[in-house]
Protein backbone atom coordinates (compact mmCIF):
# COMPACT_ATOMS: atom_id res chain seq x y z
CA UNK A 1 0.00 0.00 0.00
CA UNK A 2 1.31 3.45 -0.82
CA UNK A 3 2.19 5.96 1.90
CA UNK A 4 -1.05 7.85 1.21
CA UNK A 5 -3.05 4.64 1.57
CA UNK A 6 -1.53 3.92 4.98
CA UNK A 7 -2.27 7.48 6.06
CA UNK A 8 -5.97 7.02 5.15
CA UNK A 9 -6.08 3.73 7.10
CA UNK A 10 -4.44 5.37 10.11
CA UNK A 11 -6.91 8.27 10.05
CA UNK A 12 -9.82 5.81 9.81
CA UNK A 13 -8.52 3.73 12.73
CA UNK A 14 -7.85 6.76 14.91
CA UNK A 15 -11.37 8.02 14.25
CA UNK A 16 -12.69 4.83 15.90
CA UNK A 17 -11.45 5.90 19.32
CA UNK A 18 -8.40 5.65 21.60
CA UNK A 19 -5.94 3.07 20.38
CA UNK A 20 -2.42 2.15 21.35
CA UNK A 21 -0.65 1.57 18.09
CA UNK A 22 2.77 1.65 16.53
CA UNK A 23 3.83 4.41 14.19
CA UNK A 24 2.95 3.56 10.59
CA UNK A 25 5.57 2.97 7.97
CA UNK A 26 5.41 1.72 4.40
CA UNK A 27 7.63 -1.20 5.34
CA UNK A 28 7.54 -3.95 7.91
CA UNK A 29 11.34 -4.14 7.81
CA UNK A 30 12.89 -3.97 11.26
CA UNK A 31 15.72 -1.48 11.49
CA UNK A 32 18.61 -1.61 13.94
CA UNK A 33 16.94 1.27 15.80
CA UNK A 34 13.69 -0.71 16.12
CA UNK A 35 15.51 -3.68 17.64
CA UNK A 36 16.98 -1.61 20.49
CA UNK A 37 14.78 -2.04 23.54
CA UNK A 38 14.58 1.21 25.52
CA UNK A 39 15.21 1.09 29.26
CA UNK A 40 11.87 1.55 31.03
CA UNK A 41 11.05 1.83 34.73
CA UNK A 42 9.82 -1.36 36.39
CA UNK A 43 7.07 -2.16 38.85
CA UNK A 44 5.56 -5.24 40.45
CA UNK A 45 2.01 -6.24 39.64
CA UNK A 46 0.14 -8.80 41.73
CA UNK A 47 -2.95 -10.26 40.10
CA UNK A 48 -5.41 -12.45 41.99
CA UNK A 49 -6.77 -15.58 40.36
CA UNK A 50 -10.32 -16.96 40.60
CA UNK A 51 -9.36 -19.09 43.65
CA UNK A 52 -7.71 -16.28 45.62
CA UNK A 53 -4.12 -17.12 44.68
CA UNK A 54 -1.84 -14.24 43.79
CA UNK A 55 0.52 -14.17 40.82
CA UNK A 56 3.39 -11.70 40.54
CA UNK A 57 4.53 -10.04 37.32
CA UNK A 58 7.76 -8.06 37.04
CA UNK A 59 6.61 -5.40 34.58
CA UNK A 60 8.27 -2.77 32.48
CA UNK A 61 6.13 0.35 32.76
CA UNK A 62 4.98 2.18 29.64
CA UNK A 63 3.96 5.53 31.10
CA UNK A 64 4.82 7.85 28.20
CA UNK A 65 3.26 8.19 24.78
CA UNK A 66 6.37 6.81 23.07
CA UNK A 67 6.62 3.82 25.41
CA UNK A 68 2.90 3.06 25.09
CA UNK A 69 3.14 3.29 21.30
CA UNK A 70 6.12 0.93 21.09
CA UNK A 71 4.92 -1.52 23.73
CA UNK A 72 6.42 -4.97 23.22
CA UNK A 73 6.92 -4.60 19.48
CA UNK A 74 9.87 -6.44 17.97
CA UNK A 75 10.47 -8.51 21.11
CA UNK A 76 11.29 -12.11 20.27
CA UNK A 77 10.33 -13.48 23.68
CA UNK A 78 8.81 -12.58 27.02
CA UNK A 79 9.94 -14.75 29.92
CA UNK A 80 7.36 -16.20 32.35
CA UNK A 81 6.64 -13.83 35.20
CA UNK A 82 7.45 -10.75 33.15
CA UNK A 83 5.30 -8.30 31.23
CA UNK A 84 4.58 -4.69 30.41
CA UNK A 85 2.19 -2.43 32.29
CA UNK A 86 0.66 0.38 30.24
CA UNK A 87 -0.53 3.34 32.31
CA UNK A 88 -2.79 5.93 30.71
CA UNK A 89 -3.14 9.50 31.98
CA UNK A 90 -6.44 11.11 32.77
CA UNK A 91 -9.84 9.50 33.06
CA UNK A 92 -10.43 5.91 32.13
CA UNK A 93 -11.21 5.17 28.49
CA UNK A 94 -12.23 2.20 26.42
CA UNK A 95 -8.78 1.20 25.18
CA UNK A 96 -7.87 -0.88 22.15
CA UNK A 97 -4.59 -2.48 21.16
CA UNK A 98 -3.35 -4.11 17.99
CA UNK A 99 -0.37 -6.39 17.44
CA UNK A 100 1.35 -4.90 14.39
CA UNK A 101 5.12 -5.53 14.65
CA UNK A 102 4.54 -7.68 17.74
CA UNK A 103 6.31 -10.99 17.25
CA UNK A 104 4.87 -13.03 20.13
CA UNK A 105 1.34 -13.87 21.32
CA UNK A 106 0.31 -11.84 24.35
CA UNK A 107 -2.51 -11.85 26.88
CA UNK A 108 -3.90 -8.40 27.67
CA UNK A 109 -5.34 -7.74 31.11
CA UNK A 110 -7.45 -4.57 31.24
CA UNK A 111 -7.58 -3.03 34.74
CA UNK A 112 -9.60 -0.07 35.99
CA UNK A 113 -8.36 2.72 38.28
CA UNK A 114 -9.66 0.83 41.34
CA UNK A 115 -7.45 -2.17 40.53
CA UNK A 116 -10.23 -4.43 39.25
CA UNK A 117 -9.67 -6.59 36.16
CA UNK A 118 -12.44 -5.49 33.77
CA UNK A 119 -11.53 -7.88 30.97
CA UNK A 120 -8.95 -10.19 29.45
CA UNK A 121 -7.90 -10.81 25.85
CA UNK A 122 -6.28 -14.24 25.58
CA UNK A 123 -3.37 -14.91 23.22
CA UNK A 124 -3.65 -11.95 20.87
CA UNK A 125 -2.27 -13.04 17.51
CA UNK A 126 1.06 -11.45 16.49
CA UNK A 127 1.26 -9.15 13.43
CA UNK A 128 -2.49 -8.47 13.52
CA UNK A 129 -4.25 -5.15 13.02
CA UNK A 130 -7.41 -6.48 14.69
CA UNK A 131 -8.36 -4.14 17.53
CA UNK A 132 -8.18 -6.00 20.85
CA UNK A 133 -10.42 -4.48 23.49
CA UNK A 134 -12.89 -5.44 26.21
CA UNK A 135 -15.35 -2.56 25.74
CA UNK A 136 -15.04 -1.35 29.34
CA UNK A 137 -13.10 1.74 30.51
CA UNK A 138 -9.60 0.96 31.82
CA UNK A 139 -6.66 2.90 33.23
CA UNK A 140 -4.07 0.11 32.98
CA UNK A 141 -3.33 -2.74 30.60
CA UNK A 142 -0.96 -5.52 31.60
CA UNK A 143 0.59 -7.51 28.75
CA UNK A 144 1.92 -10.95 29.67
CA UNK A 145 3.01 -13.99 27.64
CA UNK A 146 0.17 -15.59 25.66
CA UNK A 147 -1.61 -18.26 27.69
CA UNK A 148 -0.58 -16.80 31.06
CA UNK A 149 -4.10 -15.76 32.08
CA UNK A 150 -5.58 -19.18 31.32
CA UNK A 151 -2.68 -20.95 33.02
CA UNK A 152 -3.17 -18.89 36.19
CA UNK A 153 -6.96 -18.54 36.18
CA UNK A 154 -6.98 -14.76 35.69
CA UNK A 155 -10.46 -13.56 34.77
CA UNK A 156 -12.69 -10.50 34.79
CA UNK A 157 -13.46 -9.45 38.37
CA UNK A 158 -10.02 -10.32 39.75
CA UNK A 159 -8.06 -7.68 41.61
CA UNK A 160 -4.65 -6.26 40.81
CA UNK A 161 -2.19 -4.43 43.01
CA UNK A 162 0.78 -2.33 41.92
CA UNK A 163 4.04 -1.66 43.74
CA UNK A 164 6.55 0.88 42.50
CA UNK A 165 4.25 3.18 40.52
CA UNK A 166 4.51 6.06 42.98
CA UNK A 167 7.89 7.06 41.54
CA UNK A 168 6.77 6.89 37.88
CA UNK A 169 5.55 9.99 36.07
CA UNK A 170 2.72 9.33 33.62
CA UNK A 171 2.61 11.68 30.63
CA UNK A 172 0.09 12.11 27.80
Amino acid sequence: MSGGGWARVLVAVLALGPTVAPAWTDSDDVTAEDAVVPKLPRARVWVEDAKGGVHEVDAEVAATSDARTRGLMWRESLPPGQGMLFIFPGPEEVLAFWMRNTLIPLDLVFINAAGRVVGVVDSAVPHSLVRRQVGVPSRYVLEVPGGWCQQHGIKRGASARFVGLERIRVTP
